[in-house]
């Protein structure tokens, strides 16, 4: 049998960024059903769809450029099936780009991922001064509820940076131990404006080359 894999680059904005990961991963199940694409299925007593979406999103936060890779049981044009999918696609949910994975190529391996958050002009002053406080230290550890050991949030950032008027934070993926964005969000005093009206956005998920 003839199969094809597909990497589909994609946005999730709006009052989509609401629902969970579980709900997206049924968004896209019934996506590729009313487009009347064949997935292929997993073997074993309970066969599911060989979609991935390597790094799970949180609730809440907005995606500019999320990953997933799928496999049909059929030859497809990736134009075509972009172009079916656009048509199909309920709001807040963006198909960006659909490519052929060459026969044989491995799944994405994730390297990075990038967030963003608003800084409001009267916070300002208060982020510049924890930011200075975080990147001055060597250790920087945080306790997490269920958790024993403490993490430490500098071994789990990459970069972060305050600009114009939002704050940028790198973080790697692989690690056995990770920081959250809201944990680094709780550092610089803004988790309470998720609250208000604000919320988190990842701006890019990398992967190797």
């Amino acid at each position: 049998m003839s199969r094809t894999r597909l990497r589909i680059r994609f946005r999730k904005e709006g009052d989509l960024r609401l629902i969970s990961h579980r709900d997206l991963v049924r968004v896209f199940e019934r996506l590729f059903r009313r487009a009347q694409l064949k997935l292929a299925m997993s073997q074993g007593f309970h066969p599911k769809p060989r979609m991935t979406l390597p790094s799970a999103l949180g609730l809440g936060i907005e995606a500019k450029d999320e990953l997933l890779e799928v496999e049909l049981v059929e030859p497809v044009d990736p134009e075509q099936i972009a172009e079916k999918l656009r048509q199909l696609v309920p709001d807040g949910l963006v198909i960006t780009s659909v490519h052929l994975l060459p026969e044989g190529e491995k799944k994405a391996r994730l390297t990075r991922l990038i967030y963003e958050f608003p800084v409001p002009d009267e916070r300002r002053e208060q982020v510049e001064t924890a930011l200075e406080q975080l990147l001055s230290q060597e250790s920087y550890l945080i306790e997490r509820e269920g958790r024993d050991k403490p993490i430490d949030v500098r071994e789990c950032l990459l970069e972060i940076q305050l600009e114009e008027q939002r704050v940028t934070m790198v973080l790697p993926t692989g690690q056995q131990t990770s920081v959250r964005p809201r944990e680094i969000l709780a550092i610089l005093g803004l988790d309470d404006l998720e609250g208000d009206g604000f919320y988190l956005t990842r701006t890019a998920v990398e992967i190797a080359s």
